[in-house]
C-alpha cells in the first residue's frame, strides 16, 4: 500500500504520534523510552518554546497504520540568533522505507519552505537546548540520560533523502581505572585557583531561585558563540528548572567565580536511564516505586555541560570542574561516566577530557540540505 502523510491535527493523531517508538523499538535491548508526559509537554502549545517558535507535527500512514512521523519548526530565537533561513525537523521516527522517510521529510521541507526557510536542519527536538542529533556511531549500549538514540538503518535512510553532514557531536566514556587526570594538570589546577582567585562551589538550594536566575545568565553568556546555540528564555528556563530541581544532586551542579565574579557552571547527573528503561514511559501506576527502588543502583554519571564566560576561557577551568566533578563521583560510588555531547571542533574541551582518560564512544551528527 502506498504511504501517506498528513498534518497532526487531533487528539486521537497526537496519540499516535507519541505511541509510535513503542512497536519499533519492542525488539531493541538497548532503546530507553522517554517518559510520555514530558514529550507530551514539550509538544503542547502552552510550552514556552513556543512562544517564539511554530511548529507542525506529521504522520505517516500505510493502510491506516502509522509508519512514521516528524516534527517541522521555524524556531524565530535560532534565526534571531543566526539569520540563516534554518528550519528544522526533529522527533524522526520510521519504519525501514525510503519511500516513507522521503515522504516525512518532503512534508516537512515543503511546510518550511512556504514559512521562507532555506535549510532543512536536524535531528532537533526541537533545538540545541533540547534532544538533538541522529546517532551513526556507538550503537552498542544503551543511551545515557537526555541522549538520542535510534536504530541504525536511520542513517542511510536520512542520508537517502538527499542530507548531509553539518555537524557532529561526540560523547566521551570514561571509567575508574582509566580516570587519571595528569599530576602535572591536577597540580596547574589547584596553582590557578590560588593564584586566579577562582573558587568553585556546589549550587546553594537554599536559595535556588537566585542560583538558578545565575546559572541562567551564565549559561547564556558561555554558550552565545556555540555553533547551533540559541539562548534560553526566562519562561523556559524556569520550565528546565523546575524539571531539574527534582533530580539534580547539588555536589555535581558546581559554579566557579574568579575574583567575585561569575566565570563558568559545571551540570553532571546520574545517568537516569537505567531507572527509567525500566518504567516503561510512564510514572505510573508503577513508575514512581520503580524510581525508588532502582534510583540508588545508578553506577554511571552523565556529564551534560559545562559553560565557561568568554572573557574566562581557555584559563583551565574546564579542568578545574572535571576534577571536582569526577572526584566527587567516585566518592560517591559511581565508576563511569559519559561526557555528553561536545561539539567535533571543540578542540579545547576534547582534548581536555580525552587527557583524563576518556574514549570517544558514541558520535551524533546533525545533518542538513537545502530547500
Amino acid at each position: 500500500m502506498p504511504v501517506t502523510v498528513s498534518p497532526v491535527s487531533c487528539s486521537p493523531d497526537l496519540k499516535a504520534f507519541l505511541r509510535l517508538p513503542w512497536p519499533f523499538y519492542r525488539n531493541d535491548p538497548n532503546w530507553v523510552p522517554p517518559l510520555l508526559g514530558e514529550v507530551k509537554k514539550l509538544l503542547s502549545k502552552e510550552h514556552p518554546f513556543h512562544r517564539h517558535a511554530e511548529t507542525q507535527l506529521f504522520l505517516a500512514r500505510r493502510d491506516g497504520r502509522p509508519v512514521g512521523r516528524v516534527a517541522a519548526c521555524v524556531n524565530r530565537a535560532h534565526l534571531d540568533a543566526w539569520k540563516d533561513g534554518a528550519g528544522f525537523w526533529g522527533f524522526f521516527e520510521c519504519e525501514d522505507s525510503r519511500e516513507t522517510a522521503a515522504a516525512l521529510f518532503d512534508s516537512a521541507a515543503a511546510w518550511l519552505r512556504e514559512r521562507g526557510m532555506k535549510i532543512l536542519r536536524g535531528p532537533c527536538s526541537f533545538s540545541t537546548n533540547e534532544e538533538c542529533g541522529l546517532l551513526v556511531d556507538g550503537f552498542h549500549e544503551p543511551p545515557t540520560f537526555m541522549m538520542a538514540y535510534n536504530p541504525k538503518f536511520y542513517v542511510p535512510l536520512v542520508e537517502g533523502c538527499g542530507f548531509a553532514k553539518a555537524r557532529d557531536l561526540w560523547a566521551w566514556f570514561v571509567d575508574k581505572p582509566s580516570f587519571t587526570p595528569p599530576e602535572k594538570l591536577y597540580r596547574v589546577a589547584q596553582r590557578l585557583k590560588k593564584r586566579e582567585g577562582i573558587v568553585v562551589r556546589r549550587i546553594d538550594m537554599t536559595r535556588v531561585e537566585s542560583e538558578l536566575a545565575l546559572l541562567r545568565e551564565v549559561y547564556n553568556a558561555a554558550w552565545a558563540n556555540n555553533w547551533g546555540a540559541v539562548p534560553m528564555s526566562p519562561a523556559e528556563f524556569d520550565v528546565v528548572a523546575d524539571d531539574f530541581r527534582k533530580i539534580v544532586r547539588p555536589e555535581y551542579l558546581l559554579f566557579a567565580e574568579v575574583k567575585g565574579r561569575p566565570a563558568g557552571f559545571s551540570l553532571a547527573l546520574p545517568d537516569y536511564n537505567f531507572v527509567l528503561k525500566k518504567m516503561n514511559g510512564s510514572l505510573f501506576p508503577f513508575g514512581w516505586l520503580t524510581w525508588l527502588l532502582n534510583v540508588k543502583k545508578i553506577h554511571r554519571l552523565r556529564y551534560i555541560t559545562m559553560g565557561i564566560v568568554p572573557e574566562f576561557q581557555r584559563r583551565g577551568l574546564d579542568a578545574i570542574f572535571y576534577i571536582e566533578t569526577m572526584q566527587a563521583g567516585l566518592k560517591a560510588g559511581f565508576d563511569e561516566c559519559e561526557m555528553s555531547w561536545i561539539l567535533e571542533d571543540n578542540a579545547v574541551m576534547n582534548s581536555t577530557v580525552e587527557s583524563f582518560g576518556a574514549k570517544r564512544s558514541k558520535v551524533y551528527r546533525i545533518y542538513q540540505r537545502a530547500l
